[in-house]
């Protein structure tokens, strides 16, 4: 079953406080969408971006934290490949730089990192932030961590919202995600709970440092700032 986006009535609310927001900062504007695995932050990312575009002829651009999974390789030589997805699976190092490069570099093009579920690894270079990206929505299970590194990716970022959905829907994707990646229903549920659901309990500790709470089934505001 496919993930449906939110109505474009609450894309198009959650646009314009974008934009007001944007039209009050010099340079560009990152906004962090954060949540856990299965809530949805990828599909409202794409709206919220398609709307943007939309409105303004392009200029917003979606910039995904996957791509800084580490490799398969260092995963099994730091014996931590049966927990992909966990807060140290990833750069978040070098997620930190690329979100101060997309800040600062505004006259070339910043290449980014993305995730190929098809082949279980991060893909170099392959998501371009051009120039004329006034707008560029970040979205990632750990923006709002309070540790090192992840406390300066909060700081990088000029707002950040928490995408909530409820943890038996959020269950119900993840299975259905992980069957179309080649588990077996039992080893998919296994994965959900057993790895994602562990990493969900530290993300959904994460949001009280959100400036908004959004649905991630409807896209409503559920508690503003």
């Amino acid at each position: 079953m496919a993930t449906e986006g939110p109505p474009s009535s609450a894309v198009a609310d959650l646009v314009d406080r974008i934009e007001r927001a944007a039209s009050a900062t010099d340079g560009r504007y990152l906004l962090g969408i954060a949540g856990s695995p299965g809530g949805g932050k990828t599909t409202l990312a794409a709206a919220i971006v398609a709307e943007l575009n939309e409105r303004r002829g392009g200029g917003a651009a979606a910039l995904p934290m996957d791509g800084f999974h580490l490799a398969n390789a260092s995963l099994d030589r730091l014996g931590r490949r049966d927990r992909k997805g966990a807060l140290d699976t990833f750069d978040g190092w070098g997620f930190l730089a690329l979100l101060e490069r997309v800040r600062r570099e505004t006259g070339h093009t910043v290449y980014a990192p993305s995730f190929r579920r098809e082949v279980d690894e991060g893909v170099a270079g392959e998501i371009a932030i051009e120039p004329s990206a006034r707008i560029v929505v970040v979205e990632g299970n750990y923006l709002l961590v309070g540790d090192e590194p992840w406390a300066g990716v909060r700081e990088a970022l000029d707002e950040v919202w928490f995408c909530d959905t409820p943890a038996d829907e959020r269950e119900t994707r993840l299975v259905e995600r992980h069957v179309r990646g080649g588990r077996s229903p039992q080893a998919a549920l296994a994965w959900a709970r057993e790895v994602d659901g562990v990493n969900a309990v530290m993300i959904e500790a994460t949001r009280g440092r959100a400036d908004l709470i959004v649905s991630g089934a409807s896209g409503r505001v559920l508690i503003a700032d």
